[in-house]
């Protein structure tokens, strides 16, 4: 399954094949992770809080492809994004692994994932290298095999996402 998960409309078309899946964030309802638990301890696998972001995490884990879009805020994901990848942590056990000398959580039937972010609005190369840097500190906890970031303008966002869409189609 392919995910394209962003925090704004696009204007592209996602293909109606039953393998890809189109979540704009802008239009789901999501609360803020509370840091509960619950997700692990009450309803293991299920968040607590009833609204949209429990009908997206469970697509993010069975994804084998993921698309992110995000405008990028001080080197990290902007609010919308942030908020729902926090709110994904259901995906993950409270057990702890070590891999290559670090502690990760369990991950919860997860699939593994080549993962493209596409991210607009970075000012400074500083910027972007804080980005580069929490998404490969990210990957580990995602599950993903592969990850690339595209930094572009905010005007060549549909452009460059209808291009990656055109991979996926050829593939």
């Amino acid at each position: 399954m392919r995910l394209i998960l962003t925090d704004r409309a696009l204007r592209v078309a996602v293909p109606d094949d039953g393998k890809t899946a189109y979540v704009d964030l802008t239009t789901r309802k999501i609360a803020r992770c509370v840091g509960c638990f619950g997700c692990w301890t009450r309803t293991p696998g299920r968040c607590v809080i009833r609204d949209d972001a429990t009908r997206i995490y469970p697509r993010i884990a069975r994804s084998d492809t993921l698309l992110y879009v995000s405008r990028i805020r001080y080197g990290g994901y902007d609010t919308v994004m942030k908020t729902m990848l926090e709110r994904a942590i259901p995906v993950q056990q409270a057990f702890i692994r070590v891999v290559d000398g670090e502690t990760h959580h369990e991950q919860r039937a997860v699939v593994p994932k080549r993962a493209t972010i596409v991210a607009y609005g970075a000012e400074t190369s500083d910027e972007q290298e804080l980005f580069r840097q929490l998404v490969a500190r990210n990957a580990r906890n995602m599950n993903f095999t592969e990850h690339r970031v595209l930094f572009v303008r905010e005007d060549e966002v549909d452009d460059t996402v209808k291009q990656l869409i055109a991979t996926w189609e050829r593939s």
